[in-house]
């Protein structure tokens, strides 16, 4: 077996199913195309991994296997691979999924945008307050104490947190730099990728549900227009959804199709699509155009995630900023409005 490197990405993945494709178009041989696109790479990794998968072409075994063997592709695309060789449409195959992994980044970078943006703006408030706290009060309770007053006892209370959090400093540091490797080191493995989907599923469950069922109509239109049957369709796309919840959904869609149950019906009785999609998966079925409608379906459930994440964006930054002056006014006007009397007092 090749040795293993590192997964590919979602944009490598892109990249090299749209340059194979483009080979094939042109009536490249796989051989010749992965040796040239090798030679492009001059070297490195990537350059390995052709060097890897030419040596298995070369010796006469399908594009897939040589994918598979090197252990670096998903399986859902080496599945995919593997009919279009089998069903003569392999650059029909390659080209839905480049489009499918393009996608799926830009997907992935909306989902990341969504996520760090409000953790840089909270990690920007708490540490205005925190220089609030424990700067800036203290000027003011000096102010006070030479002017034979005494601070509120909200204000008391926020210098006290504040020394305190200054006192401990270095093991709050050092605990926040410690959740901040657990969180990569938990990325690292699959089940810890899993558990992070799953907690953002429960934060965002309707985003992620529009989500998932247009990965789901994204990968049945993928399969149904390489020629596939309904069933391996639904099989494979259990394996593609990470959403515990849609895939739930799916096993029971397979289920009633299992038992006779027309595909169209079983979709929608399973609750993976309804409404008007509903409606179009049961024409779509009826006229034989069902990878058509599929396309369409994945194609406005895009349309809708990506609604749904610029929505969630920008009623984060004002919401967030409220937040923020408000707490710091509340600060100020604590140790302001006392100020203000005590002059008055003595003017």
């Amino acid at each position: 077996m090749a040795k293993k490197v590192r997964q590919l990405s979602n944009q490598e993945i892109a990249a090299f199913c749209g340059q194979l494709s483009f080979i094939v178009k042109a009536g490249i041989t796989l051989q010749e195309g992965l040796l040239m696109m090798a030679e492009d790479l001059k070297g490195g990794e990537g350059a390995v991994l052709l060097g890897q998968l030419l040596e298995h072409v070369e010796m006469g075994q399908p594009l897939a296997y040589a994918l598979r063997e090197s252990g670096v592709f998903p399986d859902y695309m080496v599945n995919m691979v593997q009919i279009g060789e089998a069903a003569g449409r392999l650059e029909e195959v390659l080209d839905a999924l480049a489009a499918y992994y393009q996608h799926s980044e830009a997907l992935s970078r909306a989902i990341h945008s969504s996520i760090t943006y409000p953790l840089v703006m909270i990690a920007v408030m708490v540490a205005v307050i925190l220089v609030i706290i424990i700067e800036v009060l203290p000027v003011f309770q000096e102010v006070f104490a030479q002017l034979g007053g005494e601070v509120s006892a909200f204000v008391q209370g926020m210098m006290d947190f504040g020394a305190t959090v200054s006192r401990y400093s270095a093991w709050i540091i050092g605990a926040l730099v410690a959740l901040v490797l657990a969180f990569l080191i938990l990325r690292s493995f699959p089940k810890g990728r899993g558990a992070l989907s799953a907690l953002y599923a429960a934060i965002f469950r309707k985003t992620n549900d529009t989500l998932s069922s247009g990965r789901f109509a994204s990968a049945m239109a993928l399969m149904l227009s390489s020629g596939m049957d309904v069933d391996e369709c639904l099989d494979m796309a259990t394996d593609l959804i990470e959403d515990e919840r849609v895939r739930r959904k799916i096993a029971a869609a397979r289920e009633q199709v299992a038992a006779g149950e027309g595909f169209a019906n079983a979709i929608v009785s399973a609750g993976l699509f309804a409404g008007l999609y509903g409606k179009m998966v049961t024409i779509g079925f009826q006229t034989g155009a069902l990878d058509g409608v599929m396309h369409k379906i994945a194609a406005r459930y895009e349309e809708e995630t990506d609604r749904r994440l610029g929505a969630l964006i920008a009623a984060l930054e004002p919401t967030l900023v409220a937040i923020l002056s408000i707490i710091v006014g509340m600060i100020l006007l604590s140790v302001m409005l006392p100020l203000l009397g005590v002059m008055s007092a003595i003017g």
